[in-house]
C-alpha cells in the first residue's frame, strides 16, 4: 500500500514543549506547519511540570497569560532546602522583573493541551497524534522531509524545514548523524508521588542528608517527589527491595512514615536516567534540532522545559520570515544555534559544576552534612536569594517575541 503524502513549510517531529510552542508560533505567523507526536495523548507521568517566569512572560506577550493561569496550577514564590539539621531559603522569585514572579506547577499535559488548543485556531496548523517519525528524506545533502508511521498507515511528508523536537532520545538527530557531546551526570532520579495532607509544610523544598537527596514538589493534592540516587544505582535499590526504599524515604521525611506504603509496587516508582549532553552542530541543510533533541539538561532547577520553550521562541523569531518565503538557509539555522548556544552552554556548565561539587559529593558522603558557606550566605543575606531566582526563573538569555514572528 502506498504511503499518504503531504507537503508543508515546516514539519516538527515531537509534540513536547519545544515542538508545540514552535508549531503554534509558526502557524500564528502564517506558515503551514505539521507536528507529529508519536503518542496517542500528552498524558505521561513525571514529565517536567515547572513553568518558569520566562515562559509565563512569553504567554503574557502572546496575550494568553490570564487564560493560561485559569488552568489548575500551584504557584511557588520561594525555594528552600533542609540540609542536615538546618533549613535554608535559597531562591526568592518575588523580585523578578516579570509579570509573574513565581514558578507555576502545572501538569505538562495541561500545558501542551493549552498550546494545541491555541495553535488549532490557525488554519495552517496540523497536529497528528500516534505519528512516529522513522526516517528522513534526503536529496543530495539536504533533508527534504520525513517518513512516519501513523495509525492510518505510512505517511510521507515533504517540508522546506524539518525540526527535531523529539526529546533526548531523538530518532531524528540519530538519523541525521549529528555529533553528540556527552557531559556526564553522577546521578539518576526516582520519581514518585505521595499524598499531601493539610498539615504538611506548604513549601516546595529539598532534603539533603548523608548520601541522600529528596526533593518534594507541592502539587496541591499530592507531593511529586524525586529521590536522587547515584548513577547506575537503580539495580541495587531494587535488589534491596521496596520496603527498604520506603524506610529510607521515611527516615529522610519523618512525616511521610504513615504514607510511604502508598508505594505499593515498583510501577509506582519511575526511573529517570539523567543525561547532560548537547549537539556540536544543531543543524544540517533542511534540518534543525531544538529542545532536548539539541541539548539534554539535568533536572537541576527544573529548567529543561523552559530552555525548550526559549529555543522555540528564538527559532520562530529567526525562521518565520524565511519560511514564509519558502527559503530557509543554512545561515538561518546557524543563527538559531548562535542565539541559543550561549544560554545552553552556560546552564549546562552550572549544572555540571553543581553535579560534581555538590550532588556527587553528597551522594558519596557517609558523614554528617552541613550547608556550605555559600548557602549559609543565602540564609544570612536575603537579597542574595535573588541571584538563583534569576538564573532559575529567567535563565541566561530569556527570549521575547519579535514582530517577525507575529501574526
Amino acid at each position: 500500500m502506498d504511503a499518504a503524502e503531504i507537503a508543508v513549510r515546516c514539519c516538527i517531529a515531537g509534540g513536547g514543549p519545544a515542538g508545540m510552542m514552535l508549531g503554534f508560533l509558526l502557524a500564528r505567523a502564517g506558515n503551514p506547519v505539521l507536528v507529529l507526536e508519536k503518542h496517542a495523548d500528552f498524558l505521561r507521568d513525571f514529565r517536567g511540570d515547572t513553568i518558569h517566569p520566562s515562559t509565563l512572560e512569553v504567554m503574557h506577550e502572546l496575550e494568553l497569560l490570564d487564560e493560561f493561569l485559569r488552568r489548575p496550577h500551584q504557584e511557588v514564590k520561594t525555594l528552600g532546602a533542609q540540609i542536615g539539621d538546618e533549613f535554608l531559603q535559597i531562591a526568592d522569585f518575588r523580585h523578578l522583573p516579570t509579570h509573574c514572579r513565581f514558578i507555576a506547577f502545572m501538569p505538562q499535559w495541561d500545558f501542551l493541551d493549552f498550546l494545541a488548543e491555541q495553535a488549532k485556531r490557525y488554519p495552517g496548523f496540523q497536529l497528528r497524534m500516534e505519528a512516529e517519525v522513522r526516517e528522513l528524506i534526503v536529496e543530495g545533502e539536504r533533508v527534504t522531509g520525513v517518513r512516519a508511521t501513523t495509525r492510518d498507515g505510512e505517511l510521507e511528508v515533504s517540508a522546506d524545514l524539518v525540526v527535531a523536537a523529539d526529546g533526548r532520545h531523538s530518532t531524528v538527530r540519530e538519523r541525521a548523524g549529528l555529533d553528540v557531546i556527552d557531559l556526564g551526570a553522577p546521578m539518576d532520579v526516582l520519581w514518585m508521588r505521595l499524598s499531601r495532607r493539610s498539615d504538611d509544610p506548604g513549601q516546595t523544598l529539598g532534603r539533603v542528608d548523608a548520601g541522600r537527596i529528596f526533593v518534594m514538589l507541592n502539587r496541591g493534592e499530592y507531593w511529586q517527589c524525586a529521590f536522587v540516587i547515584p548513577k547506575g544505582g537503580h539495580d541495587e535499590i531494587c535488589r534491596r527491595g521496596l520496603t527498604a526504599l520506603r524506610e529510607e524515604i521515611a527516615g529522610l521525611v519523618p512525616h511521610f512514615h504513615d504514607r510511604v506504603d502508598e508505594l505499593s509496587d515498583w510501577s509506582d516508582v519511575k526511573l529517570l536516567s539523567v543525561a547532560v549532553d548537547r549537539l556540536r552542530v544543531w543543524h544540517r541543510p533542511g534540518l534543525l534540532c531544538i529542545g532536548d533533541a539539541a541539548h539534554a539538561m539535568s533536572p537541576i532547577g527544573g529548567v529543561g522545559i523552559n530552555l525548550a520553550v526559549q529555543d522555540a521562541v528564538a527559532a520562530a523569531n529567526i525562521l518565520a520570515p524565511s519560511l514564509l518565503r519558502g527559503a530557509v538557509s543554512e545561515q538561518d539555522l546557524r543563527a538559531v544555534q548562535r542565539r541559543r548556544e550561549f544560554p545552553t552552554r552556560a546552564t549546562q556548565r552550572l549544572q555540571v559544576a553543581l553535579q560534581k561539587r555538590v550532588i556527587g559529593r553528597v551522594l558519596a558522603s557517609s558523614g554528617k552534612i552541613s550547608p556550605p558557606l555559600l548557602l549559609r550566605l543565602f540564609g544570612w543575606m536575603p537579597f542574595l536569594r535573588r541571584l538563583p531566582a534569576r538564573v532559575i526563573g529567567l535563565g541566561f538569555r530569556p527570549e521575547h517575541l519579535s514582530a517577525s514572528a507575529s501574526a
